[in-house]
């Protein structure tokens, strides 16, 4: 057994050799390095993805550390993605990782191809700039967003962002750690099985809450596209 399907083993019982050597030619842009962009970064590099484009300009701070699992005490004040790009690589050798410490904005006018675009970022200008440069070129990403014991995630094809949400600067209120693992967890499910060729529906809006009484809610809505 080679080494590369030794440490694959448990996928590979799962789809076969071909899907996931497949997964070693796919191309995945994360934009947003913090709660969501470490969580889902992590699955899908152990997932063996071949090509991951980290991107965030912030640094890590103090108070991100509870929730932003990739980062330990120590690790503030360096960059988010730089830090990021380290532990996936010392867990996923299978994987090549770039780290670009700039917005969204800047990293757009790159041009880069990709199979699929992950946001992970925690603001609404954010996501809609997202949503219309995927728009303009057709590219598939998926949405997640936390607050409080709430989140959402939604595979984006056809259907338009800004069409379901108000865009504006209004900030999360506090967050707990577990939902943004969980939602991260959701966004590389739907990542993962895009990319292994599974079948995924898209355009549907899934929403997880927990009432009063602590029990989970989860609805899905389905989006108007074009």
């Amino acid at each position: 057994m080679s080494e590369i399907h030794e440490f694959f083993n448990r996928q590979i019982k799962l789809w076969g050799e071909q899907t996931q050597y497949s997964l070693q030619n796919k191309k995945v842009a994360i934009i947003g390095s913090g709660g969501l962009g470490c969580s889902v970064g992590i699955a899908l590099g152990a997932s063996g993805i071949g090509e991951f484009a980290l991107v965030d300009f912030d640094e890590v701070g103090v108070h991100n550390i509870h929730r932003q699992i990739g980062f330990k005490v120590g690790d503030d004040g360096r960059y988010k993605s730089e830090v990021l790009k380290e532990l996936l690589e010392s867990r996923c050798p299978y994987t090549k990782i770039t780290a670009y410490t700039e917005g969204f904005d800047e990293f757009a006018k790159r041009d880069l191809d990709f199979d699929l675009i992950i946001d992970a970022t925690d603001n609404l200008p954010s996501r809609a700039a997202i949503n219309e440069y995927c728009m303009k070129k057709n590219q598939p990403w998926i949405y997640g967003s936390v607050e409080e014991f709430h989140g959402q995630v939604c595979f984006f094809e056809k259907a338009s962002y800004e069409a379901v949400f108000v865009v504006n600067d209004r900030k999360p209120n506090g967050i707990a750690c577990p939902i943004v693992m969980h939602i991260a967890s959701l966004q590389a499910n739907l990542a993962i099985r895009y990319l292994a060729g599974l079948p995924v529906k898209k355009d549907i809006l899934y929403y997880l809450s927990f009432d009063q009484e602590g029990v989970l809610q989860n609805q899905k809505f389905n989006l108007p596209t074009n």
